[in-house]
């Protein structure tokens, strides 16, 4: 596992991500320390937010509601399209994608570059999706209402102008938990097909105790605060944090589809994303995993400003477009290791 020999302190990220880590932090509600209201939190980051630049540019973009979960409210997503020359004839790959935020923060907004990026990387129609948010919704809601997007997606694939056989689900941190559970979710209730899943720096256990999380628990933008914060908002008193639909990690994990995991060294939950590729591929799921050393927790929301979001990008769209070819990619390395 990365980081039981690291060094400690800033030398252990790349060059210039420091900077931009210390500039994501200006804007994050200091949750689990200062802010402990959900709302207030929110409010913050709303406030702190940029305007969305609307880069990079694709195709088309467009906002609708879903049908949700029975008995729930519908879901809004907002649509990704690429342009029609990066098509390359035929129907394009499908993404469900679940933003990051520790099931409590973010939304179609804070994660619209990121979007942007992966159809641009991809060639791939992004749907991303607005589930509802922790405290008001807590385990396992919110999961519902992705595997509910996941449904809408496979039923609606056509009009998507999707390949059937090429939809994937993918997510960042508490995103790429809800991505993780989605494919449970599809294995035990008997679809739809799921033929790839991006996990990036995914939450896979809540009660993992783990080096990562004893090394990077303070400096690196994610805390070990704003963790428990986070988990406390999400899981009601008394859940069970072993449950699959919470730990993917404890789940078994046969008969899953292919997987590529996205790993940041300098990350709390890096060692629980690289466990789980690893039990992936001890049960005979086919894994790529991409491995950054030097940074940490979100850097994939930096796009363009730092050479590994650039390269970790690029490698998920690599591993989206092939799932619409034969070009499939199996258990390769999709960035450096450390």
């Amino acid at each position: 596992m990365s980081g039981s020999s690291a060094p400690r302190g800033p030398e252990r990220l790349a060059p210039g991500a420091r900077e931009m880590m210390e500039a994501m932090a200006a804007v994050f509600p200091d949750v689990g320390v200062s802010v402990h209201d959900a709302a207030e939190a929110r409010r913050i980051f709303a406030l702190s937010m940029p305007e969305p630049p609307r880069e990079p540019p694709v195709g088309e973009v467009s906002d609708r509601l879903i049908r949700g979960p029975e008995g729930a409210p519908e879901l809004p997503v907002r649509i990704y399209r690429p342009y029609e020359e990066e098509l390359a004839g035929g129907a394009a790959p499908t993404v469900v994608f679940f933003h990051g935020g520790g099931w409590v923060l973010g939304s179609l907004e804070t994660h619209d570059a990121t979007a942007r990026a992966m159809c641009r990387a991809s060639g791939a129609v992004v749907v991303s999706v607005d589930y509802r948010l922790a405290p008001e919704t807590r385990f396992p809601e919110p999961a519902e209402d992705a595997y509910a997007a996941v449904r809408w997606a496979a039923e609606n694939i056509a009009e998507l102008g999707g390949d059937p056989e090429a939809l994937l689900v993918a997510g960042d941190s508490a995103g790429g938990n809800l991505a993780a559970v989605c494919t449970l979710m599809v294995r035990e209730r008997g679809g739809p097909r799921i033929a790839h899943q991006l996990l990036i720096y995914p939450s896979t256990d809540p009660l993992a105790e783990t080096e990562s999380r004893r090394l990077n628990a303070e400096g690196y933008f994610l805390t070990e605060a704003a963790m428990n914060w986070f988990g406390a908002q999400y899981f009601a008193p008394g859940s069970d944090l072993t449950h699959h639909y919470a730990a993917p990690l404890r789940a078994d994990l046969s008969g899953l589809p292919p997987a590529h995991v996205v790993t940041a060294g300098c990350d709390p939950l890096c060692d629980e994303g690289r466990a789980y590729a690893a039990k992936l591929r001890d049960a005979g799921v086919p894994v790529s995993e991409a491995h950054f050393p030097g940074m940490f927790h979100g850097f994939l929301a930096v796009g363009d400003l730092l050479p590994d979001s650039s390269e970790a990008m690029a490698g998920l769209g690599k591993v989206i477009a092939s799932t619409a070819s034969d070009r499939k990619i199996h258990g390769e390395d999709g960035g450096p290791e450390g």
